[in-house]
């Protein structure tokens, strides 16, 4: 059973390997890993700038009522 195991194992990862190298290589991947990386950018500047667009001072976790925290 143990040796059964042990090949299917192998050809999984093999398979994995494979699938994952025909991922890498495609435009496709490099196009969503270039937007992603943008939109991180674009959320991180967004956070790190604060709320400058809202009409009330924001809600804080802290100001949350004592029943929603724990």
């Amino acid at each position: 059973m143990g040796f059964r195991n042990g090949i299917i194992t192998t050809v999984a990862l093999a398979l994995y390997a494979l699938a994952l190298g025909g991922i890498v290589s495609t435009d496709t991947f490099s196009h969503a890993a270039g937007k992603e990386a943008r939109g991180y950018d674009a959320l991180m500047r967004e956070v790190l700038a604060g709320d400058t667009h809202a009409t009330t001072a924001p809600t804080m976790v802290a100001d949350a009522p004592q029943a929603v925290q724990r």
